[in-house]
């Protein structure tokens, strides 16, 4: 008789970092600056790179300026635009990864399929589709855009062609004179539109309702310009420092109904100056307060939406028979392929349903009546458990790298607070942060801008958006106030 081999033993790291994009890398870079060797991150794909690894759409770029979307610690001198594009941005990200040695720690093709807190042992033990391991600390760095939807349309499943979400692109399909349809209107779609307007046989662009555009202004960066970065660091973290200020300006429009005003009035100029036919100008004029949804970045969504072969369709879907969309006003419109331009399920992040607390609920669980952390990163009953781009740190005006720092440096903070220990949020803090937060949220243009978006939940709760400056945020967690937490000591 054969003797039963012994299992393997369980692999316990002091830190798990889940995810592989920025709020990854970022927390994964800072943990080995400060000579933390003992940690991994557990990412699905087989690379980094995260939203810009798997958005690979024609016209794919970040909408953020090239001088602010990088990591503080990791400057790119050689962007070769004013704003980047999604090949530039993902080589920066494995670039990064690779220059800050952190390729080793990496467990790539790894599935989070649980992550339950183990009181007795005073850890997380995680199961994943390659395994198990345990870690004291774990931090998530699943952002709100991972999890594409669709709408709810009759007959949407047995399409005829081929359909696909723009976060999902399949690059198998030629589009070249086809008829194609892209549903929405959001910030993949002002991109999408453009690049498939040239090759479609014809185009139809289905909006709900139409979003606010501003000038992308986008140009080539001077070898000059790249040059005197290289060789004068000082000189980039200075444009850095003048792009943030710049974008936090933006931030009084959101705030200040006079500022706004003023913007939409700039906005509707660069619309009469791109569109001249008044009925299609008329379909392409919000119906609601300017910030109320994300503001658009676009020079040449306008301008396809011209060309002879696309048409801009505001009637609701009501079904889709066959290879045929039908509108609320019995137009039929035959199609070929379909573009989910649709955006992400950012109020219920996937992640929450997998991790389980004290109590032994989900976070789901704990989020069902209401979706929020302190801070954006601790919850209470989950001790050790930090969330990077959680409840409410979503900007809409300037860079997210710039809130992921922010968070990073608090979760440091709170690391050297447990000393080997555990830390967990107080629901007295939690309750207290949540109740100051919403109390600005309910004045706020996204509550009262008079639009629908993906920011607000099944209640009509913002608990997506951050309500004020991006310099408010990192004054929020600039320093950990212990007595928001309980502390017991390892």
């Amino acid at each position: 008789m054969t003797p039963k081999s012994p299992e393997a033993p369980v692999r316990h790291v002091d830190v798990a970092v889940l995810g592989a994009g920025f709020a990854g890398i970022g927390m994964a870079a800072r943990l080995a600056g400060r000579g933390i060797r003992d940690f991994v991150v557990i990412e699905r794909a087989d690379d980094v790179g995260g939203v810009w690894r798997d958005n690979t759409y024609p016209g794919a770029a970040c909408d953020i300026r090239s001088d602010v979307y990088s990591l503080s610690f990791a400057p790119n001198p050689d962007w070769s635009r004013s704003y980047g594009s999604q090949p530039e941005i993902l080589e920066y990200l494995r670039s990064t990864a690779r220059e800050q040695g952190l390729y080793e720690h990496m467990l790539f093709r790894t599935e989070l399929e649980g992550a339950s807190w183990d009181a007795a042992a005073n850890l997380w033990r995680l199961s994943t589709s390659t395994g198990e391991l345990t870690a004291r600390l774990l931090v998530s760095g699943h952002g709100p855009l991972i999890d594409p939807v669709w709408p709810t349309i009759p007959g949407l499943e047995s399409f005829a062609g081929p359909r696909f979400h723009t976060a999902q692109w399949d690059h198998s399909v030629d589009l070249a004179g086809k008829r194609v349809a892209v549903i929405g209107t959001g910030a993949s779609s002002i991109q999408v539109v453009p690049e498939v307007a040239k090759v479609a046989g014809h185009l139809t662009v289905f909006q709900r309702s139409a979003p606010w555009i501003i000038p992308r202004n986008d140009k080539p960066t001077s070898e000059r310009r790249r040059r005197a970065f290289r060789r004068l660091p000082a000189l980039q973290r200075i444009a850095r420092r003048l792009e943030f200020l710049r974008a936090e300006v933006n931030f009084l429009g959101f705030k200040y109904k006079p500022v706004g005003a003023a913007a939409a009035q700039q906005s509707l100029a660069f619309l009469r100056k791109q569109v001249k036919a008044p009925a299609l100008r008329a379909k392409l004029t919000p119906d609601y307060r300017i910030g109320c949804k994300r503001i658009l970045v676009t020079s040449a969504y306008y301008p396809a939406l011209t060309r002879p072969n696309v048409s801009l369709e505001t009637t609701a879907i009501t079904a889709i028979e066959g290879s045929t969309i039908v509108t609320a006003d019995g137009t039929r419109h035959e199609v070929d392929v379909i573009i989910g331009g649709t955006g992400f399920n950012a109020t219920e992040p996937s992640v929450a349903r997998l991790v389980r607390g004290t109590d032994g609920r989900t976070l789901s669980e704990h989020w069902a009546s209401h979706t929020a952390a302190l801070r954006g990163t601790a919850v209470p009953g989950f001790p050790n458990l930090f969330l990077l781009n959680g409840p409410n740190t979503i900007l809409s005006h300037n860079s997210m790298i710039y809130i992921i720092e922010s968070q990073v440096d608090y979760i440091l903070q709170a690391l050297d607070a447990a000393v080997g220990g555990t830390i967990e949020a107080t629901p007295e803090a939690l309750r207290a942060y949540n109740e100051s937060l919403q109390r600005t949220m309910r004045t706020s243009v996204y509550l009262t801008g008079g639009c629908s978006s993906y920011y607000l939940d099944a209640e009509g709760r913002n608990t997506v958006s951050w309500p004020h400056s991006a310099m408010a945020f990192r004054k929020a967690v600039r320093k950990l106030d212990a007595r928001e937490f309980a502390v017991t000591p390892g």
